[in-house]
Formats: C-alpha cells, structure tokens, sequence
C-alpha cells in the first residue's frame, strides 16, 4: 500500500515536471508567478504571442493559456522586489487587478516587450 502510494507521488511529481519542461522549452516563454485580485501567488509559465502575455498554469492538464493579458493599455503601475530574487510588477490600465512576479531577467524582458509596442498601439490612449 505504501509502495503504490509513493510510486504514485514520483509519478505525479514526474508529469508534473514534464509539463514545466515541455511550456518553458518553446520559444519566448518564461516562468512566472501570477496573482489575480488579492488571492495567492500561482506558479506558471508566460509566453509572448500576437501582443499579448499568456500565462499557463504550472498545475493542469490543459495546455491553454488561462490569462492573455494585452500588450495595448497596460501599464506597470508599481514594481517592487519580494521573496527568493523574484521582482513583483502590479499591472494597470485596461488590466487592473493582475500582478506578475518573475526573475530580475524575465522582468527586463517584460518591459521591453511593453515598450517596444508599435506606436499605433497607443492611439486610442488618452
């Protein structure tokens, strides 16, 4: 019984790893922690795609993105730095209570790919 048991924790734990290796091996897609309105942090991976930021769980069988967050209207409202290296980034704009936690790299990437938006992105910005 106990045997069964653990087997099935390594197992679980492989797809588990599986997944994660598989989502970070394509192109542009980086880990990442997200936190919707005031609930806990979520682990997962964010890609790039089409001006916009998707983020897919790290936990899940579906290998679509739960949150695509615009490139068009957001804006890094505050950026502070939080636990084990990772900076945190409070998203604004027309995407209001999201925030990213992600390495010192990964956030270097993030606002470039925010500002390196084409300026007919922002033309409908008051």
């Amino acid at each position: 019984m106990v045997a069964t048991v653990v087997i099935l924790v390594v197992l679980l734990a492989a797809l588990v790893m599986l997944r994660a290796v598989m989502l970070t091996r394509s192109r542009g897609s980086v880990p990442c922690r997200l936190r919707v309105a005031e609930h806990g942090w979520q682990s997962g991976i964010a890609r790039y795609a089409d001006g916009e930021l998707h983020w897919i769980p790290l936990l899940g069988v579906r290998l679509r993105p739960r949150h695509a967050i615009a490139r068009r209207g957001l804006v890094v409202s505050a950026r502070r730095e939080i636990d084990g290296g990772l900076y945190a980034v409070d998203c604004g704009g027309t995407t209001r209570g999201i925030s990213l936690a992600m390495s010192a790299d990964a956030l270097t990437g993030f606002l470039a790919w925010l500002e390196s938006a084409p300026p007919s992105a922002y033309l409908d910005v008051a």
